[in-house]
């Protein structure tokens, strides 16, 4: 966190990569973009649900906050310092609390597009 930004979780080499365009109320992500996989850095402003789907493989590791997933009918919570991986085509979905940081890996290089 830079000192002239205390609003900002991530420093500027993140927050000056595209934003991802990810239809969820409240949630600013920033897109790496590989040439076979995706990387988000998701920052949460509010509470989020997301609704259960599936797509590539995805592995994340929770920087702040809390989430709860349900991966394959089973609920999880996670927090600061863990690790989550949810399988190629493997159902899924999510309650998400304000505050909540992490960095996802998306074996998937389409997985979401750049915000225009």
């Amino acid at each position: 966190m830079s000192t002239n930004d205390k609003q900002s979780f991530f420093p500027e080499i993140i927050t000056t990569l595209p934003e991802a365009d990810i239809p969820v109320a409240g949630l600013r992500s920033h897109l790496l973009q590989g040439e076979n996989q995706q990387i988000a850095f998701m920052s949460f402003e509010e509470d989020a649900e997301v609704p259960e789907h599936s797509h590539a493989a995805q592995w994340g590791v929770v920087l702040d906050g809390e989430s709860e997933l349900t991966i394959d009918g089973r609920v999880q919570r996670f927090g600061k310092g863990d690790t989550y991986f949810i399988g190629k085509g493997v159902k899924h979905s999510a309650k998400i609390r304000k505050g909540y940081k992490d960095l996802t890996l998306f074996d998937q290089k389409d997985r979401y597009q750049v915000r225009k």
